[in-house]
């Protein structure tokens, strides 16, 4: 597998700094870091790679941008004014196997997998002799890289497979991804496993570190850094895709209570403060350390979503009323050329002046987990719509209209519909549309037209959105390695 066997990824950073190891999977070339085939001998060094995974799962290529923006760009919720290329063929749902987003999002996730692999393997071989005084930090960092391994994955297989469960359909034996519990040594021939197993790994790693924070007895206090709440929040998603919603529903209570039960914000100026930068959001269990010194200026999503075009689309704008306190982000300009841009929204970083350069990406937060529970509870086997309602209303409440349960919909229908559309208000920016819109099984209507702005008027109508599957990168294939594409891809997408 090219992105795995060069030796430069073993390559890892030295304290906390954040300075890059270089873009090149071909680059052998040996800085001031640790090489991993020899120096992860001590938990220090086991912290020391540890921000050297941090730094690659925080890059634009990754968690820092596209793999974020993936899931919305792809999507109803986003529009593309054509000002500028950037992610283009993604809107427009006409990817090709050289696509660079994909490349990267590849990449730089198998980037985090195998670094995290490493690490566990390295920290797990040495907890037999490791001083007693240094026994909790190492089982920190364990729990840390399990963490990070089960979100990298998780983006991989839902980009790069199709969906585990499509409304009640079982898609677990479709190809999934290359599972990497070992690390992978320089020249191996790996193969791709199902999409079940990818997601069996997921769910192990997640309570693998769940076990491993327990152990430890103690966390980072910095929420850039991975937590049980994280931890928790992230196995509600897993579970939430896999349909078991009880499972759901638990570990997103649990998230909930290891974060303190955060308080939401229901009003425009509390609400804006979320976004203020410097890891403003308290509604936020996990997020990146993006701030004014350390941040993509050009790369940032803040720019993605302002001068690089993309805005919310007008199907958004259509469900989302002026009082709804999410709105408060909501801004638009004209640029040189006389084409109006959104003012980049959750990325507007309002108390650092405005530049949504430092806009920090929030990818594991509170309402998503009133929203697991709130789909979770509606869609098992029991079909509990007081409890449904209940939790959808800790978040449908930013919209002052609504103050109780009695102003939500209540034949199981309604409030699928109702929440359905409440993950579009709620998550907009976040990233979890593409995916939301293919396992619910919906005939989605795409690429917004740009000619008949701002009215609603699709170039894509219907299109059966469950039924994509992404291409793997070309880059990947042709190594040779034993990764093989996506059979027919090209006939999951719309033609125009």
């Amino acid at each position: 597998m090219k992105k795995l066997h060069i030796k430069a990824l073993a390559m890892l950073l030295l304290g906390g700094s954040m300075v890059s190891c270089g873009d090149d999977f071909l680059d052998s070339k040996i800085y001031d870091g640790i090489d991993i085939e020899t120096g992860l001998n001590s938990v220090n060094n086991i912290g020391h790679a540890l921000n050297g995974t941090y730094y690659s799962f925080y890059r634009y290529y990754f968690a820092g941008n596209y793999a974020t923006s993936f899931g919305d760009i792809a999507s109803d919720l986003a529009y593309w004014n054509r000002s500028s290329s950037h992610f283009n063929a993604i809107n427009q749902f006409t990817p090709s196997v050289t696509d660079t987003y994909l490349s990267y999002i590849w990449e730089y996730g198998y980037k985090v997998v195998d670094n995290s692999a490493r690490i566990i393997k390295a920290g797990e071989a040495m907890k037999e002799n490791v001083h007693e005084d240094e026994i909790a930090d190492l089982d920190m960092y364990l729990a840390e890289a399990y963490a990070l391994r089960a979100y990298a994955n998780l983006v991989l297989v839902n980009v790069f497979a199709h969906q585990v469960m499509v409304d009640g359909q079982d898609f677990s034996a479709q190809p999934g991804i290359v599972v990497i519990n070992e690390p992978v040594a320089a020249g191996t021939m790996v193969s791709r496993s199902t999409v079940g197993d990818a997601y069996t790994s997921i769910v192990n790693d997640l309570k693998s570190s769940i076990s491993y924070f327990e152990l430890a007895g103690q966390t980072k206090e910095n929420r850039v850094y991975m937590s049980p709440a994280a931890a928790w929040g992230l196995l509600s998603r897993a579970y939430l895709y896999m349909e078991k919603f009880d499972e759901s529903i638990d570990a997103a209570k649990k998230a909930l209570a290891a974060a303190g039960d955060p308080a939401l914000a229901y009003t425009p100026a509390a609400y804006k403060a979320l976004y203020n930068g410097e890891g403003s959001n308290t509604e936020s269990f996990f997020y990146l350390a993006i701030n004014t010194s350390d941040n993509w200026s050009a790369n940032s999503c803040g720019t993605l979503w302002s001068n690089y075009s993309y805005g919310p689309t007008p199907y958004l704008k259509s469900i989302m009323t002026d009082g709804d306190v999410r709105r408060a982000v909501w801004s638009w300009n004209t640029n040189d050329k006389g084409v109006e841009e959104f003012g980049s929204g959750k990325f507007g970083a309002y108390g650092l002046g405005g530049n949504s350069a430092y806009g920090t990406n929030y990818l594991i937060n509170a309402p998503e987990m009133y929203l697991n529970q709130a789909e979770g509870y509606l869609r098992s086997s029991s079909a509990d719509i007081t409890n449904a309602q209940n939790a959808l209303l800790v978040v449908a409440k930013r919209n002052p209209a609504i103050t109780s349960v009695a102003d939500l919909p209540s034949d199981k229908d309604g409030l699928m519909s109702f929440i359905q559309e409440e993950r579009a208000r709620e998550l907009f920016q976040e990233g979890h549309r593409l995916y939301d819109l293919r396992r619910w099984d919906v005939s989605a209507n795409l690429a917004q037209d740009n000619v008949s702005y701002p009215e609603i008027d699709w170039a894509i109508t219907g299109f059966k959105i469950s039924d994509c599957v992404y291409p793997i990168p070309a880059d990947e294939i042709n190594a040779g390695f034993g990764v093989t594409q996506n059979e027919g891809w090209q006939n999951t997408f719309p033609k125009k």
